[in-house]
């Protein structure tokens, strides 16, 4: 693209693709004096209406002076962006730099007017919205903070996309005109709104994958068998409601149709409207296949063919193509490489995927990056008997291959507002933004359970998936997810577990659980893995191997009955001789107890009871419904709701189905699963606050980062510096001062006063008191200096050892604080024990910045080695109230200033009252780009 002749080189960072209100894509690009005819043809399909508003006056037509000056820009004072689709505009927004008078102008002017051109036939898809956000960063960029516009007040269309933007704005009226004035600067209320309308896009761009009007299968085979044919037969099979298609251009003309389904040699050919294509073509034809597609008018591919970036280098370029080829007609693609996608409401009855079957209809949604992976779990769910019995079944299925556009951040948004999902399993191998699935998985585990098992934990992503890279250990990012209520499992087979629980069963209100069973021995492996779990099982209840299904009836209604209890384990044997009849009649009585309590989970242990296990998790049509008054979970309010009535027909929903597990330990995991979701479910209901304290200074903090960042990209402050920079937080760090001879360790105490320690700082020494550098409690010289002595005979000269001395501080308890800036995650604060406690075993506590004071409670409460902390075996607890505040305003520091990327805080000892800072180090560094903050984009290929 041919750049402009004035000041600035055309900036390529602008561009970015956007889904729109429809879930349709456009692509947001400068104009340039290359995009001449494209302009003049974008106006001439302009209404009249719409240009009389532009120009306040009838406009037909543009001069060739109007063109000029809206394609020629020097990106600084004067910028024009486009949204296009299929290489054509479909809207303009373009901005002049003004000063005081209302003239143009140049920098420092910080004002710019703004104006906005959208093409009728494309009004109401949230162009306007999109183009407002990106030439709102691009002013920021340039250093506007203020637009202004006039709008004429039956224009009012436009004046809604100003006022809804969120932005702190003036409005007058004069001579006619509308003028609204409004600041830049992202507000959270200019967040808020960006975010819902990121949520409405994003849903509706998967729902139009999910539920198509009409499909087309493009390279469905002239012979039964391969890719194509399949998932043409499995489309047809399962009784797919929309209009199907079999597309093959090596069909001969004569032949219309395909195992019954009608037939063409291209989609163009298709007389009427294609919502979603199937692509099961060889890669080098994929692309001629797109663009008959984009011309069509097909509004989502799926791409079931492979080629792509698993394949290497070669094939990473040609998947970057496929997206910018399927984006630029506004088109949005699962895969390539994928297994397909399922829907089974019975309003589409969806299977474009590999499955031969489609899964039993039920409550979970279920996404796989891996498509071996999908099948696998769509068996399970499916399975009745063997392993863990199908007590649902699944509402949608998506399976995205190398997830090159359509992600599992996209799937989440859609199934937040899914009334037809109330339980999500995840298997992920990568996570392409953390940052956003982080906030989208908070969101939606506030509403509905998230269960999530990620693959390649321990090496590199898969090559299909192009990710950004982070520097967390897989601990730390899976302590972030549970932090935001991911229900995070180790194997597929406990994301089986957890899902078929939550799926029906009410939340448990607290660890307490009740045991009871006809198996003294299967009881106490119950008790037992309880209490390795962390929960707080009551005694086993044993009915004997002769209890009968009355007996199983009775005391499960009594431990459900028992405000002493929050949940109950059922543990079964097979009595000998009994068989079928016997497991239905333990099934039936277990779910009537149950139907009259149901405001509790119940879980049943079976060993080889296949019959049992069918019996339960078979529903009837008798079943009791939730007490409306009080539902197990509750679900978002949606507006798809209204549009989901339950179908003639139907059997009514059963929602206390009962799930079963072949092992003790399996069905307590999925327990102890529930009951830590449900606890974070109660705790964020009240998150807690990010504390104010009067003594930050945070302008002042600002100004000094400023000064020593100006020496250079990426800095290590001093010991000064770094003290300075704390103490405009309000934490004071102990003075060490060097001592390279004895008698400046001897000064160095006089000045500090007496007693001290003496510590080598030698990289290989430091904070390791086990080897010998640090000496203690010295109270006068002569100490002082035999000290001295000892150090430089054992560990070398002075100058290798790099001694200080410090006053001594009140005995505690020795923590480490450190906060880290991750490009892919963010922020990040931690928390540990001093010493092996964190170095040998890992016992760190991490929390997402910024933290709130009930997250610096939680966060110091939450390593294993915290006993220690409070009182351990008669020690004197430590000031855990001043701990916490030191990490609040670590987290503010960090959270203020993205400039500071490094903070350790170490050692720091934890007295009986208050605490001391012993040592600290800061690294400083140009803070890495947020696309969390800046406008809504989809990821760039």
């Amino acid at each position: 693209m041919q750049t402009s002749p004035d000041r600035h080189e055309y900036p390529a960072h602008w561009e970015a693709d956007v889904v729109l209100r429809d879930g349709g894509t456009a692509r947001i690009r400068p104009i340039t004096v290359d995009d001449a005819e494209r302009l003049v043809s974008f106006y001439e399909q302009v209404s009249d209406e719409s240009k009389y508003y532009r120009f306040f006056a009838p406009y037909p037509r543009l001069s060739a002076k109007d063109v000029h000056r809206f394609t020629h820009h020097d990106f600084v004072d004067r910028v024009g962006l486009a949204a296009t689709v299929g290489g054509e505009f479909i809207a303009t927004v373009r901005y002049d730099r003004i000063g005081s008078d209302g003239t143009p102008a140049s920098a420092p002017a910080d004002e710019a007017e703004v104006a906005f051109l959208v093409q009728d036939a494309h009004q109401g898809r949230g162009v306007a919205s999109a183009l407002l956000e990106h030439i709102g960063a691009v002013a920021r960029e340039r250093g506007i903070r203020r637009f202004a516009a006039e709008v004429l007040p039956a224009n009012t269309k436009m004046i809604k996309v100003f006022t809804d933007a969120g932005y702190t704005q003036k409005r007058s009226f004069e001579d006619g005109v509308v003028r609204l004035e409004f600041d830049l600067e992202p507000t959270d209320r200019s967040l808020a709104v960006q975010y819902a309308r990121e949520h409405r896009a994003e849903a509706r761009s998967v729902q139009r994958l999910l539920a198509p009007g009409s499909v087309a299968v493009i390279g469905a085979g002239r012979t039964p068998g391969g890719v194509g044919r399949s998932v043409l037969a499995n489309i047809r099979d399962a009784g797919f409601t929309g209009r199907l298609y079999a597309v093959n251009k090596a069909l001969p003309e004569e032949q219309k149709d395909l195992d019954g389904v009608p037939a063409h040699r291209s989609v163009r050919d298709i007389d009427g409207p294609v919502d979603l294509a199937v692509v099961a073509v060889p890669a080098e034809h994929v692309p001629e296949v797109v663009t008959e597609c984009g011309e069509h008018g097909v509004q989502g591919l799926v791409v079931v063919s492979a080629g792509y970036a698993e394949s290497g280098a070669e094939g990473r370029e040609r998947q970057r193509a496929l997206v910018r080829q399927a984006r630029t007609y506004g088109m949005r693609i699962i895969g390539p490489n994928a297994f397909g996608i399922i829907n089974t409401s019975p309003r589409v009855r969806l299977n474009a995927s590999l499955a031969p079957e489609t899964p039993r209809p039920g409550r979970i949604g279920l996404f796989a990056q891996s498509g071996a992976i999908g099948i696998a779990l769509l068996s399970r769910l499916h399975r009745r008997g063997g392993g863990v019995t199908g007590v649902t079944g699944v509402s949608t299925f998506v399976s995205s291959g190398n997830r090159a556009d359509v992600s599992g951040n996209d799937v989440l948004q859609y199934w937040y507002e899914d009334p037809d999902t109330d339980v999500v399993l995840m298997y992920l191998e990568s996570i392409g933004n953390p940052r956003k699935f982080t906030r989208l998985a908070r969101r939606t585990a506030a509403a509905k359970p998230l269960v999530v098992v990620q693959g390649a934990r321990h090496g590199a992503a898969p090559q299909g998936h192009a990710v950004r890279a982070t520097r967390l250990p897989h601990t730390t990012v899976s302590a972030l997810l549970r932090q935001a209520g991911v229900i995070r499992v180790d194997t597929i087979t406990e994301l089986v577990d957890a899902g078929l629980l939550l799926a029906r069963q009410p939340l448990p209100a607290g660890p307490r659980v009740a045991i009871l069973g006809n198996s003294e021995s299967l009881g106490l492996l119950t008790y037992d893995a309880c209490l390795a779990e962390g929960l707080r099982p009551h005694p086993p209840q044993d009915l004997t191997t002769a209890a009968s299904a009355a007996d199983f009836h009775t005391a499960l209604s009594r431990a459900l009955a028992d405000d002493r209890c929050d949940a109950v384990v059922v543990t079964a044997i097979p009595a000998v001789g009994e068989g079928s009849v016997a497991d239905a009649a333990l099934a039936g009585a277990l779910r009537s107890a149950v139907a009259a309590a149901p405001a509790k989970p119940v879980l049943v242990v079976h060993v080889e009871l296949g019959g049992l296990a069918e019996a339960l998790s078979a529903a009837a049509s008798t079943a009791p419904q939730a007490d409306a008054g009080n539902p197990p979970r509750t679900r978002p309010e949606s507006p798809q709701s209204a549009l989901s009535p339950t179908l003639p027909g139907e059997p009514p929903e059963d929602s206390h189905l009962i799930p079963a597990y072949p092992a003790a330990e399996r069905a307590v995991r999925a327990l102890a699963q529930a009951v830590a979701y449900a606890q974070w479910r109660r705790d964020a209901a009240d998150p807690g606050r990010v504390p104010e304290y009067e003594d930050i200074d945070e302008k002042g903090a600002a100004t000094l980062i400023d000064g020593l960042l100006a020496r250079g990209q990426g800095l290590t402050l001093g010991p000064e510096e770094t003290c300075d920079l704390l103490g405009h937080y309000g934490i004071h760090v102990h003075r060490a001062l060097p001592a390279p001879t004895p008698d400046a360790a001897a000064e160095a105490a006089r000045t500090l006063g007496y007693p001290v320690a003496l510590k080598a700082t030698a990289p290989h020494l430091r904070h390791r008191a086990d080897l010998g550098g640090v000496r203690l409690d010295l109270a006068d010289e002569d100490q002082l200096r035999r000290s001295y002595t000892e150090l430089t005979e054992l560990f070398g000269a002075p100058e290798e050892l790099r001694p200080v001395v410090q006053r001594m501080a009140p005995r505690g308890v020795d923590v480490v604080v450190r906060a880290v800036i991750d490009p892919a995650a963010g922020a990040v604060l931690s928390f540990g024990l001093a010493g092996a406690a964190s170095q040998l075993l890992g016992d760190t506590a991490h929390r997402l910045v910024p933290v709130t004071d009930k997250e610096a409670t939680s966060l110091v409460r939450s390593i294993r080695t915290a006993p220690l902390l409070f009182g351990w075996r008669g020690s004197a607890p430590a000031d855990t109230g001043a701990l916490e505040e030191l990490l609040l305003r670590v987290s503010r520091l960090v959270d203020d200033h993205p400039e500071v990327v490094a903070v350790t805080l170490e050692p720091v000892v934890v007295a009986s009252h208050g605490l001391s800072v012993l040592g600290a180090s800061i690294r400083l560094a140009p803070p890495p780009a947020r696309d969390d903050l800046g406008p809504r984009t989809l990821p760039a290929y």
